[in-house]
């Protein structure tokens, strides 16, 4: 599938800690700009979403989740390095065991490396970090 090219469907988790949600720092070269996004990715065909979510949790932060109730769909369609992009993305709560948390994690995707951490959820609201899909903030409260 050409990610560019056709509407790709994702999941995303919404992992949350008192007051923090737990996201993956990104970067567009094209607009310079750093953004955050909840963990996740591709669903494959005929994969359950539950078990995309799950499997997206360990290939990128090598722990096990608990997949809790599904929050809702979002159409996004945006430009990232230049080029348009169009999914369908299934948001989920998700629960991360004690024994998995740790404040910060390092992620190797896609040939990219980048970090997960927890962060504020009062710094997206007041706009002094972004986080994508901006529809994610039905989800925030």
């Amino acid at each position: 599938m050409d990610k560019y090219k056709e509407i790709r469907p994702i999941v995303l988790g919404i992992a949350k800690k008192e007051n923090k949600i737990l996201v993956s720092k990104g970067y567009d070269e094209v607009k310079d700009e750093v953004f955050y996004r909840s963990i996740g990715g591709g669903i494959e065909f005929l994969e359950d979403s539950k078990e995309a979510l799950k499997r997206e949790f360990k290939e990128e932060l090598n722990i096990d989740i608990c997949v809790g109730e599904f929050l809702g769909i979002v159409e996004n369609i945006f430009i990232y390095n230049g080029k348009n992009a169009h999914e369908l993305i299934l948001f989920y709560n998700v629960k991360i065991k004690d024994k998995d948390y740790k404040e910060k994690y390092h992620i190797i995707d896609d040939n990219c490396e980048t970090d997960a951490m927890w962060i504020d959820i009062n710094k997206f609201k007041n706009k002094e970090l972004k986080i994508y899909p901006e529809q994610v903030f039905k989800y925030l409260d």
